[in-house]
C-alpha cells in the first residue's frame, strides 16, 4: 500500500479535553471553597471585650493553618492538572476514570483539612490528609503516564519531547508525598514541608534520567575496542 493511501492511526479519545477540564476545575474551585467552612466562630463563646475576641481568633490557629496548607497544596496539584491537559490533546475511557480518580480524593481534601484541624491529637487525625494528598498525586502521575504511553497518542505532537521532564515531575510530587505520610505520625502537619523539596527533587530524577547521547556510546564502544587491540 502506498504512502498516499494508507489509513492514519485512528485516536481512541472522545475528541478533545474541554468538557474533562471544565469538571475538573469546577471539581478544584469547589473544593478549595469548601475549606473555609472549617473556619467558623462557633467554638467564640461569648466575647466581651477585644481580649475576648483576641484570644478566640488565636484558638482558631490549627484551623486557620490546616486551611492554609490544604489551600496551598490543594493550588498546587491543580496547577499540575492545568500543564498536563495544557499537553493533553484528546482523552480515553482509561484517562477518564483516572482523572475520576484523583477528583474522587479532592473532594474529600476538605473533610480531611476538618480532621487534622480537629483531631491532630490522634494518629488518624494527622496521617489521613497526607494519605489523601498522596492519592490525588498519585492519580495524577497515573494519568499523565497513561495519557504518554503508547507513543503519546494520547498527547499534543509538540508535548511529545516534554513527556520526561513532566514523568519526573510527578515522581518528584509521589515521592515528597509519601514522604509526608511517613514523617506525619510524628510532626503532623509540618510534614508537607517535604513538598519544599520538589522542585529539586524532580531537577535530580530528571538528571539521573537522562539518556545517554548516541555519540557518547559509540564512544565507549570505540575506547573499548581500542583496549582490546591495545
Amino acid at each position: 500500500m502506498s504512502e498516499t493511501t494508507r489509513p492514519r492511526r485512528r485516536r481512541a479519545g472522545s475528541g478533545g479535553t474541554s468538557r474533562v477540564e471544565a469538571y475538573s476545575d469546577a471539581v478544584f474551585a469547589i473544593a478549595a471553597t469548601l475549606l473555609v467552612l472549617d473556619l467558623t466562630t462557633a467554638s467564640f463563646g461569648e466575647i466581651g471585650s477585644d481580649a475576648d475576641m483576641w484570644a478566640a481568633l488565636a484558638g482558631l490557629w490549627p484551623n486557620v493553618s490546616s486551611f492554609a496548607v490544604s489551600f496551598a497544596l490543594l493550588s498546587g496539584m491543580w496547577m499540575i492538572h492545568l500543564r498536563q491537559f495544557r499537553d493533553i490533546a484528546d482523552v480515553d475511557t482509561t484517562l477518564l476514570w483516572l482523572n475520576n480518580a484523583r477528583l474522587l480524593f479532592v473532594v474529600l481534601i476538605p473533610f480531611t483539612t476538618a480532621l487534622t484541624s480537629q483531631y491532630s491529637d490522634f494518629l488518624a487525625g494527622r496521617v489521613l490528609l497526607p494519605v489523601d494528598f498522596f492519592l490525588v498525586a498519585l492519580f495524577g502521575h497515573l494519568s499523565w503516564r497513561w495519557a504518554a504511553a503508547r507513543g503519546g497518542q494520547l498527547l499534543r505532537p509538540e508535548a511529545v519531547e516534554n513527556v520526561r521532564a513532566a514523568s519526573a515531575g510527578g515522581i518528584s510530587a509521589v515521592t515528597c508525598a509519601a514522604v509526608a505520610v511517613a514523617l506525619s505520625p510524628w510532626i503532623g502537619s509540618y510534614a508537607f514541608l517535604a513538598f519544599l523539596l520538589n522542585g529539586v527533587l524532580a531537577a535530580l530524577i530528571l538528571r539521573l534520567t537522562r539518556p545517554h547521547p548516541a555519540g557518547d556510546a559509540a564512544g565507549a564502544d570505540t575506547a573499548g575496542a581500542d583496549g582490546e587491540r591495545g
